[in-house]
């Protein structure tokens, strides 16, 4: 009797467990150092999708890359962030003007943060009725915050046209967004705004002027493994001859 009632007190609890991680929204996982990773999620195509965004906590405070795409999260997020760091957010980066980027730049720029996208970002969200930022990049920009450096880089059209990543050379962190995939995925995801015949060459623009990354975080994927570029690389190259 006793082991049937621990049988079904175990099952329960699992069951709980399953549930309780079914339903989170909003996930933060350290990355090394003074960098985070945040996942949200949405549902594309009736299933479950994490997307990842970033932020590095600095002396004179907090820099996010993406904004989260569960709109419900944009405050939990922050405040998450306060709690956690005793820092507030500073500076909000979109990395291409898709909603899983852009969703919560205007409700971060009503608060203050500085909100920053490239100027063809901006042509984009505006075209289809996106969020927009505050600040415009014309041209790959170097960001000095607190003790921390960064890069923004445009290395050609992919996952979609505007699509830019970002790097901290001292560190080694290449944040690819969309336009870089999953070491494990079997294809390049959404293509309707992208360019299948530049896909490749753009990518490996990203991994010829960043040769030696430590880690490389993809939007909507595991990022523990660093053989994501060059997978993306090769299936870009496929997905190009295919259609030749």
């Amino acid at each position: 009797m006793r082991i049937v009632f621990a049988t079904i007190l175990f099952m329960c609890s699992f069951s709980n467990l399953s549930a309780q991680t079914e339903n989170v929204q909003l996930k933060i996982t350290a990355l090394t150092g003074d960098f985070y990773i945040y996942t949200t999620y949405n549902t594309y195509e009736q299933s479950k999708v994490p997307a990842n965004g970033m932020y590095v906590v600095t002396n004179e405070g907090v820099v996010l890359f993406d904004t989260p795409w569960d709109t419900t999260q944009f405050q939990p997020l922050l405040d998450s962030i306060q709690a956690r760091h005793k820092k507030k957010v500073i500076l909000a980066f979109a990395t291409h003007w898709h909603s899983d980027k852009t969703a919560g730049l205007e409700y971060y720029r009503q608060l203050g943060i500085k909100t920053y996208t490239t100027v063809r970002t901006d042509e984009l969200s505006k075209q289809n009725n996106k969020k927009r930022a505050e600040f415009l990049m014309t041209k790959d920009t170097v960001f000095h915050t607190g003790q921390y450096s960064f890069e923004t880089y445009y290395p050609g059209q992919g996952h979609t046209e505007d699509n830019i990543v970002i790097w901290f050379n001292k560190e080694k962190i290449l944040f690819g967004g969309c336009l870089i995939k999953g070491a494990s995925d079997e294809n390049l995801g959404f293509l309707s705004d992208g360019n299948i015949d530049e896909y490749e060459t753009t990518l490996k623009k990203v991994k010829k002027k960043f040769p030696a990354p430590k880690y490389i975080i993809v939007a909507h994927s595991d990022w523990n493994n660093l053989n994501s570029l060059n997978h993306s690389i090769e299936m870009a190259k496929a997905l190009k001859k295919k259609k030749g």
